[in-house]
C-alpha cells in the first residue's frame, strides 16, 4: 500500500499538470484486504486513475462490492486443447532449449491433459520432461509418455478449497445426488478429493442432503450419512473415499422428499411473521395447585388410553389450529406415513 499511495500522489500531480489519468495495474488484486481495496475507491470515483485489476479468484468473493460495481468485468476463459497445441508448437519452434534438436512427443494429449488447461504448467512440464529425456547424445530428443508422467507426477487438479471451484463443484455434487444421478455424484466427489478437499466437509454436506432432500422417503438415509461421517473420521484418506462413495451413491439412488424441509421452513415463517400464540390450556403442565386451578392440563387426552394409541385433539395454537406444515410425498416410506396420518387425522387431510 505504501507503493500504491506513492502512485496515487504521482497521479494527482499528473492530473494537475497534464489533465491526464494515470493507469494503475494491480496484479493479484485479491491479495489486497478490504481496507486496502477501499483506499482505491475514492481515486477511481473521481477519475484520478484508470484501475485494472487481475485476479485468479472469483471477484464476487475477493473484490469489495463498491469497487467491483465501478469496474467492467472481463472473464478470461480456460485455454482449449487447440490453444495449448499452438503454444506448444510455438515453444518447440522458438525456445532456445530446443534449437538444433529434433523433438518428438509421444503423447501430446497427455501433456495437455496433465496441464489442466494451464499453458504455464504445460511448458514447465515440457521442460522437465525434456530434461528427463535428454541423454546428451545426438540431436534426437524423444519425449515418451513415461517422461511426461514422471515430470508431472499427477494431473494438475483445477480446484481451490476456498474459492469459486470449491463452491461450484460442491454445488454440482449436491445437485447430482438430489437429481438421483449416482454417476454425476461420484465424478464431482472425485474432483473434490483429487483437488485436496477435506473428506469430512463432503460427509457433512451429505448429512444435510439426507434430511433436506431424502427425508422420510428413506429414513435410513440420515443414518447412513451420519455413519459415513463417523467412518471417514475414523479411517481417513485414502480409504475414506470408498466410504464417501458408498454414501453418495446410496443418497443419489434413494427416493426423494423435501417435505420435512418445507415443513420447518413454513413453521419458521409463521413464528417470525405472526404474534407469539399462547399454548392452549390443555397442553400446559399443571405443575402446581395454582396452575391446576387456572385450568392448566384440563381436557388433555392421553393417547395411550385409546385404541391405536391415538386420540384426535388440538396441538397447535388456536389461530393456527387448521395449519398443515408436514405434507408427506408419495415417494418411498413417506407414502406409508401419509396414509397413517390421514387415517388418524380425519379433520386434517394431507
Amino acid at each position: 500500500m505504501k507503493e500504491v499511495r506513492g502512485i496515487l500522489d504521482t497521479a494527482r500531480e499528473n492530473a494537475r499538470r497534464t489533465r491526464r489519468r494515470t493507469l494503475l495495474f494491480i496484479d493479484e488484486i485479491h491479495r489486497f484486504n478490504k481496507a486496502q481495496q477501499d483506499a482505491l475507491l475514492h481515486s477511481v470515483e473521481e477519475g484520478l486513475i484508470t484501475l485494472i485489476g487481475a485476479t485468479t479468484e472469483n471477484p464476487s468473493f475477493e473484490v469489495i462490492p463498491p469497487l467491483l460495481s465501478r469496474c467492467r468485468l472481463y472473464v478470461l476463459r480456460p485455454l482449449t486443447q487447440a490453444d495449448l497445441s499452438r503454444i506448444l508448437d510455438h515453444a518447440l519452434a522458438t525456445d532456445s532449449a530446443f534449437q538444433g534438436r529434433t523433438v518428438t512427443i509421444e503423447d501430446r494429449p497427455l501433456l495437455m491433459l496433465y496441464a489442466g488447461g494451464d499453458a504455464r504448467a504445460m511448458l514447465n512440464g515440457l521442460e522437465t520432461a525434456a530434461r528427463l529425456a535428454d541423454t546428451g547424445r545426438g540431436t534426437a530428443l524423444p519425449i515418451s509418455r513415461s517422461h511426461i508422467e514422471e515430470a508431472f507426477q499427477r494431473k494438475q487438479a483445477k480446484y481451490d478449497d476456498g474459492g469459486e471451484e470449491h463452491y461450484t463443484i460442491i454445488s454440482a455434487f449436491i445437485k447430482s445426488m438430489r437429481g438421483c444421478d449416482p454417476d454425476g455424484a461420484v465424478y464431482w466427489m472425485a474432483r473434490m478429493l483429487e483437488g485436496g478437499e477435506d473428506p469430512k466437509f463432503i460427509a457433512r454436506r451429505m448429512i444435510v442432503l439426507a434430511s433436506e432432500d431424502v427425508g422420510n422417503a428413506d429414513p435410513m438415509a440420515l443414518t447412513i450419512a451420519t455413519s459415513a461421517f463417523t467412518a471417514v473420521d475414523y479411517v481417513g484418506m485414502p480409504e475414506a473415499r470408498i466410504i464417501l462413495a458408498q454414501a453418495a451413491t446410496y443418497l443419489a439412488s434413494a427416493p426423494k422428499s423435501n417435505a420435512s424441509y418445507v415443513a420447518i421452513s413454513e413453521a419458521e415463517a409463521d413464528v417470525r411473521e405472526r404474534p407469539a400464540s399462547p399454548v392452549p390450556l390443555h397442553l400446559r403442565n399443571a405443575a402446581t395447585g395454582l396452575m391446576a386451578g387456572l385450568g392448566y392440563g384440563t381436557g388433555y387426552t392421553y393417547g395411550h388410553d385409546h385404541p391405536g394409541n391415538f386420540a384426535e385433539q388440538q396441538y397447535l395454537p388456536d389461530d393456527l389450529k387448521d395449519r398443515t406444515y408436514y405434507r408427506p410425498t408419495d415417494n418411498g416410506a413417506e407414502r406409508t406415513l401419509r396414509e397413517r396420518l390421514n387415517s388418524w387425522w380425519t379433520s386434517r387431510r394431507r
